[in-house]
């Protein structure tokens, strides 16, 4: 089904005096079909604001858009039928995930031809051996990659990790160069309590290619205190590092979710696909003792 944004400008004022003005506003619509006084109705709504007495809006505009998660427009299904888009890049001998990390290699433990001698005519097996970093593919953080006293992959609650719902925020036109940092106020328009926050950059487009480790868009420490105070159980990107690996050694992102017990997916892909809300996100590592960090095949299941 497609979907549709309004752009325009407006001015709004207060029945208890004051105003508010706004430039090249957008905001996600139910329908095309729809009136200025339902989309005046629409703005109050997602703006949270109260006593309004006028709405003037100038120069609207309907697009056919993808929504970005404006309030006030809800995802509604009468029954959950699902379709599942995979959000993890495939794991092969010679991946670069992360520049200056080592690339995974597999080799051989019994190959098929050898198993034959083994086996009954007919039965064949392969056996392969891969030796990787933790750090390969689309993967997630556990406290232990962090701290040593952290919760480890084997000690994670699978409740933390499937079925979450999903709050996913399409920012890959909302930053530049200069300001690569996805900071609070950007995410500060969601309930993301008990939530996974997914945060696509559009960054996995250079993923497997020199660009992917330069500029790349990170979550700021102050943003990743806001997602811990507002209850976030998972956060995700799309991007080589959800801490900025150019600003020196401090990782505070990764410093302060781990050790709120915040899980952490880095490299993610295909976030694109997925709606700014109605999904559920599942991305679990195998139960590893004492081991911080692992490949995980995640996924989300989006209301068909």
């Amino acid at each position: 089904m497609p979907e549709y944004r309004a752009h325009f400008d407006f001015d709004l004022r207060f029945a208890n005096g004051g105003g508010l003005s706004g430039a090249g506003f957008r905001l996600d619509l139910p329908s095309a079909d729809i009136s200025e006084d339902e989309l005046g109705r629409l703005l109050i709504a997602h703006l949270g604001l109260a006593l309004v007495d006028e709405v003037e809006l100038r120069g609207v505009r309907i697009v056919e858009e993808p929504h970005r998660g404006s309030r006030g427009v809800e995802v509604t299904a009468s029954t959950w039928h699902s379709r599942v888009v995979d959000l993890s890049h495939p794991i092969r001998a010679g991946l670069v995930t992360y520049p200056g990390l080592p690339a995974p290699t597999i080799t051989p433990h019994l190959t098929r031809e050898d198993s034959r001698a083994r086996y009954a005519p007919g039965t064949e097996f392969a056996m392969d051996v891969i030796h990787m970093i933790g750090n390969t593919g689309t993967y997630l953080d556990s406290p232990f990659h962090r701290y040593a006293g952290g919760t480890d992959l084997a000690g994670l609650d699978l409740s933390t990790l499937v079925g979450l719902r999903a709050e996913v925020f399409h920012l890959e036109d909302s930053w530049d160069a200069a300001r690569r940092g996805i900071r609070p106020e950007t995410l500060a328009d969601r309930d993301v309590r008990g939530a996974a926050v997914l945060l696509h950059t559009g960054w996995d487009r250079w993923f497997g290619m020199p660009e992917y480790g330069v500029g790349a868009p990170f979550l700021t420490g102050e943003a990743a205190q806001w997602l811990i105070d507002a209850g976030a159980v998972l956060v995700g990107i799309d991007s080589v590092n959800i801490d900025d690996t150019e600003g020196g050694g401090e990782r505070p992102a990764h410093s302060l979710l781990l050790g709120a017990g915040v899980h952490v997916v880095e490299h993610l892909t295909n976030l694109g696909a997925l709606p700014p809300r109605g999904a559920r996100f599942t991305a679990a590592p195998p139960a590893v003792e004492e081991f911080g960090t692992f490949p995980v095949r995640a996924f989300a299941e989006v209301p068909a």
